[in-house]
């Protein structure tokens, strides 16, 4: 089984890549190597997208209950591993037996809702102005879609394409995250393979995104690429797709504001924000990036939220005490480190400061953050939660929106109508009313706004991402035009 987990998955088969790179694959909290990878090289890719399209039109034909049995057995098998998966979640990404649990369910529940899909290809019969005419809608798999998974939440982010398309009738080639091709990717393969999904349906690819990242996304096959990462990759892929004229589904990143109100309940205000800041390090792009809190309660909520947050665990994530453990790699350490010593120096105060060993970096908490600083400005993806002071609501508002990004969010309010009302005034895809931002269920819609992303994963909504519709007019009756008299 190990062995598998150093190829490529093309047309049904776990072959050697043909790059002359390599991708070595870390355990971010121990630094021991887990795997070798050799790359895959452009032949690979173009491979991977030929037999996608060659296998594509049979598997769409194949019937609903078919095409649900192979997801019903995918989902089942997931359910049989869930130890072995969620411990290659702590191994591989980092996630604290915790987070890993989570992301572990949720995959689990995009299966099963994918797995309704196939019965849900509905058409329409429309009515028509011209005599004698019917109208019919059609709707059918897209073609081969494109997915490229990310290193965070690397099984949840990556199925959430990878079961609706193929569920819609689609073919797909998956390009996993280097730094956890695992769980973004081959594991999902090895899944499919064991389910009985036909050879060619669904390709893995593992390589360098110097080598095959643009020609992934412009190479002819492909009807639409699916991205979850930064806005700054997000933005070239839609950059080369729209020169394809090539459609796009794009989750991108997020500067996500928790707005704590002058009549919230400040203890379990408190809590929550330490869960949605703090659940795998941060590094979600709908963790909180910025705490916005009613100057009437600050200083109150700083110190709730101080002895909360004193409270997690840094450390060994693989130890079910641990709640926060390692970044994916130390070059983000240092990043974030500079987004706090350039707040500081424009007057943050470190409320509770954090500690580097190794990718480990234990909490920070600054106040006195204003929204220009580059922890509010910039989306850490770490362990840093800045707090904002904000005179009253309608200023919450204003500094919540004063953000290119529109991800996620949180309102915190002793009047559920008033969360509502402030909820719509805020400018993102997402909200959540007396709760922290880090949501998703597999059958509600799920994107961002702004720079945060375009379309709609989830439910009804990825399932018209991922599918056309024809019309089709039939003219029963003879049609009179005006050419000849």
């Amino acid at each position: 089984m190990e062995a598998i987990y150093t190829r490529q998955f093309l047309a049904g088969e776990w072959i050697e890549g043909a790059s002359t790179q390599t991708i070595t694959n870390y355990n971010p909290y121990t630094g021991e190597k887990i795997h070798e990878i050799k790359g895959a090289s452009l032949d690979d890719l173009d491979q991977a997208y030929r037999a996608a399209k060659n296998a594509q039109k049979e598997w769409e034909q194949t019937l609903p209950a078919q095409k649900q049995e192979v997801l019903e057995k995918a989902a089942a098998l997931l359910a049989e591993r869930k130890d072995e998966v969620i411990e290659r979640l702590v191994n591989e990404a980092g996630s604290s037996i915790i987070k890993a649990s989570i992301e572990w369910g949720a995959t689990l529940q995009t299966i099963k809702v994918a797995a309704t899909f196939p019965l849900r290809m509905e058409g329409k019969i429309l009515p028509s102005n011209i005599p004698g005419k019917e109208n019919r809608i059609y709707r059918s798999a897209k073609g081969v879609i494109g997915v490229i998974s990310p290193f965070n939440f690397p099984l949840v982010l990556a199925m959430r394409s990878v079961a609706p398309a193929l569920a819609t009738g689609n073919a797909v080639v998956l390009k996993c995250s280097s730094d956890a091709p695992i769980t973004s990717g081959l594991l999902i393969a090895e899944l499919f393979e064991e389910a009985g999904l036909p050879k060619g349906v669904l390709n893995v690819v593992v390589g360098k995104a110097a080598e095959i990242g643009d020609a992934f996304v412009t190479h002819p096959i492909p009807k639409l690429i699916s991205f979850t990462g930064s806005t700054e990759v997000g933005r070239h892929i839609a950059q080369l797709a729209a020169r394809e004229l090539k459609e796009t589904a794009l989750e991108l990143g997020g500067n996500n504001v928790m707005i704590v109100l002058d009549d919230a309940d400040i203890e379990k205000a408190a809590e929550k924000a330490a869960v949605g800041k703090f659940l795998h390090q941060g590094q979600i792009c709908m963790a909180l990036n910025r705490i916005i809190v009613d100057a009437s309660i600050y200083d109150s909520f700083v110190e709730v939220f101080k002895e909360k947050v004193s409270q997690l665990q840094t450390g060994n994530p693989a130890e079910p005490a641990t709640l926060i453990g390692p970044l994916i790699n130390y070059k983000q350490i240092g990043r974030i480190q500079q987004l706090v010593k350039e707040s500081v120096a424009q007057g943050a105060v470190k409320v509770l400061e954090g500690h580097v060993q190794g990718n480990l970096m234990s909490p920070t908490i600054l106040s006195e953050v204003t929204n220009d600083m580059p922890v509010a400005k910039e989306e850490i993806f770490g362990p840093i939660a800045p707090i904002i002071k904000a005179k009253d609501e309608a200023e919450a508002i204003a500094i919540a929106n004063d953000s290119p990004y529109g991800l996620s969010g949180s309102i915190f309010t002793g009047s559920l109508h008033r969360g509502v009302q402030v909820a719509k005034q805020i400018d993102t895809g997402m909200i959540h009313v007396n709760d922290q931002p880090v949501n998703e269920e597999a059958h509600i819609s799920f994107g961002g706004e702004k720079d945060s992303g375009i379309g709609r994963f989830g439910g009804e909504w990825v399932l018209d991402k991922f599918t056309i519709v024809k019309w089709i007019s039939i003219q029963e009756k003879e049609r009179v035009y005006p050419f000849w008299g």
